[in-house]
């Protein structure tokens, strides 16, 4: 059960509701009106929170690289923070972009993939590489850049960094999945 105290429109500040409105505006939200993920915990501190949702919109959608890669980074991250909404909201957006349905169940399972495709291959490394070790070694870093050019090793820093973020938000507050779907992660 969510940790977010659900709170209707008229219970928010004018700057909260604003934001919350501009986030909802042609998004699905639930029956009591709250959008889910970590938008309704967004709203609770929202000049950092209209930030974020800007942030996110243009790492996922205005990014150097193709969007299959950010969203290869995007499950690692999730994957790595357990982030149980995190994992439902972007297996699907990654199946979409192109990342394999065989790498994407290995990285779910926590396993090392099998590539067909150096993008993806990069991709993963970098991002397993960045969390795990805090830094990323010269090998890593040569063929990320031979994959991505610099400014694509600035967007997997990016993506890394706001999708750890997210994380943070949904497994602090305990965001809910929506009701009838069963966790990606057992036991988290």
């Amino acid at each position: 059960m969510s940790r977010l105290n659900r709170r209707n429109t008229a219970e928010m500040s004018t700057a909260q509701r604003g934001l919350f409105e501009r986030m909802a505006d042609g998004r699905p939200t639930a029956a009591d009106g709250h959008i889910g993920g970590p938008f309704d915990a967004w709203c609770l501190a929202p000049a950092t929170g209209l930030r974020l949702w800007q942030l996110g919109g243009a790492l996922r959608f205005k990014s150097c690289i193709d969007r299959r890669y950010v969203e290869l980074a995007i499950l690692v991250t999730g994957q790595l923070w357990k982030a149980q909404f995190e994992w439902y909201a972007h297996e699907p957006m990654a199946r979409d972009a192109g990342v394999p349905e065989e790498v994407i169940q290995a990285v779910k399972a926590g396993e090392l993939p099998t590539f067909r495709d150096a993008g993806d291959e990069a991709a993963y490394h970098f991002s397993v590489t960045l969390h795990r070790d805090r830094r990323v070694d010269d090998a890593t870093y040569r063929r990320t850049v031979e994959s991505f050019g610099e400014d694509g090793v600035q967007e997997l820093i990016n993506a890394c960094g706001f999708y750890t973020l997210v994380s943070m938000t949904l497994n602090t507050f305990q965001v809910d999945l929506p009701d009838g779907v069963t966790p990606p992660f057992a036991g988290d």
